[in-house]
């Protein structure tokens, strides 16, 4: 059967004439059945509201009134029931153990972006409005992160934020002085990115937030959000600390015997943000692939250790649009993360230069170039590559490193062209600068290159890829075309999302507006696909969320 409306506005299909749901009547007012096309999407996006679908005579209606009245007045009319959708307010999107962990209003979280690109207005922008961010602390000084904690907390005494806490390979000790910082400040969250294992700084954190509540049961102080791509890394934040690790800081002090023994019955990350296609450090995996894998291995973990309180997976990468926000909410993510959308945003920490650049990508303007912080691993980072030479000169320079076992290997030729079109000055000076940078932030590297020239080759081709995304951050004049920005291709769909409405224009993306805006779309589009699961095709038009005006935060 196929019943519509004249000029095709509502569409009701089923191959069933009767069932149980259908047999039920709908009593109400002719007034409050909506067959028009403008009326059609007030009922939809009117989140707070259910939405039925009712047949009367041979045309389907859309309503929010319920219709279980008792027909006792005759002006009242009887329809069929054909659908129903529940009320959708954008809060009960992800799972309420999320947002009762970390006191948000939302399921939606902010990634860190290094170098304060996720700044402190951003952290607090967001906490305010009921969103988590983290902060962006990755390449900041000890100095600065422990100026934006002060002012977060001021702010936000009560939450919710992180703090970003990265892998540092190359500088185990750097990331051992954050994470006592932490602990003073008493960071209750930290957001853990690019690591392939755990560490001694990171398993410190987690343990010493460990206490006993009066019931005897554990209480978990400092909370772990572990971004990964991969199944082995997964496991080891699934499951407790390795017994080395605990053992060793429990001899150095760190933790008591009461914390090590309950180390051994929670997991090392309370959330596991599974990252795919993402800008900056990234595996360039697919959501749809990554997701149900890493909810089988948690189903899986979950079962062998019976926490108490099951581990959370959620969603970045790729999360920019309100389609690609309801696709990871359906696989079942906890919450979502967003990165590269934010970048753009008025309270990010980037030059206009580069917040013009990310408004104008698109999904192919994206390349893969060495990491800074990784680079003799390596490990590759996703960048603009529109108006941008950034990733064809630091791939050149990598090229060289791994060619050559020290800058007196390069032949001149070369290194005269590099001096000339990416470092623009000689590389001895570079080093002047490298070791005074060295020597007040990480004394033992540097004694490393003065033994081993190949790395000390590392560290001056590490000046360029280190600066390159503070030129960014910093709109560093002449020196556009060697900004480094991280940026992934959802950037590229949420342009094309917001083309022709108010957000168009990088000055009026507001990083909360942003995101309300995704969860709204996200949820409006639920109910348009529950109501095509059940038989009714609404207009074309009308199965898109498209941003009308910014959002009145109270």
């Amino acid at each position: 059967m196929i019943l519509q409306i004249l000029k095709n506005e509502l569409v009701y299909q089923s191959s069933k004439m009767v069932d149980s749901f259908h047999d039920l009547p709908w009593y109400g007012n002719q007034g409050d059945l909506i067959n028009e096309k403008n009326k059609i999407k007030d009922v939809l996006a009117a989140l707070d509201k259910p939405v039925w679908a009712v047949q009367l005579d041979d045309t389907p209606f859309l309503t929010s009134q319920n219709g279980f009245t008792s027909p006792e007045n005759l002006a009242i009319i009887k329809g069929k029931r054909l659908a129903y959708v529940a009320a959708m307010p954008i809060e009960t999107l992800g799972d309420p153990a999320f947002k009762q962990t970390y006191g948000t209003r939302f399921a939606y979280f902010g990634g860190a972006m290094a170098n304060a690109i996720a700044s402190v207005d951003m952290v607090i922008a967001m906490g305010r409005a009921g969103m988590m961010c983290s902060f962006g602390s990755a390449g900041v000084s000890p100095n600065r992160v422990e100026d934006a904690i002060q002012k977060i907390q001021l702010a936000l005494p009560d939450g919710p934020y992180a703090i970003n806490l990265i892998h540092s390979p190359n500088e185990p000790s750097l990331e051992r002085l954050l994470v006592e910082m932490y602990l003073k400040y008493k960071v209750k969250v930290v957001e853990a990115s690019a690591y392939m294992d755990l560490t001694y700084g990171l398993v410190h954190y987690r343990i010493a937030g460990l206490s006993k509540a009066a019931d005897g049961s554990i209480t978990i102080g400092n909370h772990v959000i572990a971004k990964i791509s991969r199944k082995e890394v997964a496991r080891k934040f699934m499951l407790p600390p390795s017994e080395d690790l605990v053992s060793q800081l429990l001899k150095d002090g760190k933790i008591t015997e009461d914390q090590a023994d309950m180390s051994r019955q929670v997991p090392m990350a309370d959330d596991i943000t599974v990252e795919a296609d993402s800008g900056g450090h990234t595996d360039n995996r697919p959501l749809v692939g990554l997701i149900p894998t890493m909810l089988a291995i948690r189903n899986e973990i979950q079962t062998q250790m019976n926490y108490s309180l099951s581990i959370r997976v959620g969603a970045a990468g790729g999360i920019a649009t309100p389609a690609s926000a309801l696709a990871a909410f359906m696989m079942g993510a906890a919450y979502i993360v967003t990165g590269s959308v934010n970048q753009p945003c008025v309270e990010a920490g980037v030059s206009q230069h580069t917040r013009n650049l990310l408004g104008q990508a698109d999904m192919a303007d994206v390349i893969m170039a060495p990491a800074a912080d990784m680079f003799e691993m390596g490990v590759r980072v996703q960048v603009l590559k529109r108006g941008s030479m950034f990733a064809m000169r630091a791939s050149r320079l990598y090229e060289l490193y791994n060619h050559y076992q020290s800058i007196e290997e390069i032949p001149p030729k070369d290194r005269e062209k590099i001096e000339k079109t990416i470092f623009k000055r000689n590389l001895d000076e570079i080093w002047d600068e490298t070791q005074a940078f060295f020597k007040e932030r990480d004394q033992k590297n540097l004694e490393r290159a003065y033994q081993d020239s190949h790395h000390k080759m590392a560290l001056i081709f590490r000046w360029y890829l280190g600066l390159s995304s503070r030129w960014s951050v910093g709109g560093e004049q002449g020196r556009e075309m060697d900004y480094q920005i991280w940026c992934g291709p959802s950037m590229g769909a949420f342009n094309e999302w917001v083309k022709g409405t108010y957000l168009e224009p990088v000055e009026n993306r507001k990083v909360v507006d942003v995101g309300y805006q995704i969860l709204t779309g996200a949820a409006y589009l639920a109910r348009v696909r529950s109501l095509l699961l059940q038989g009714i095709k609404i207009p074309a038009a009308l199965e898109m969320y498209i941003p009308q005006e910014p959002f009145n935060f109270q």
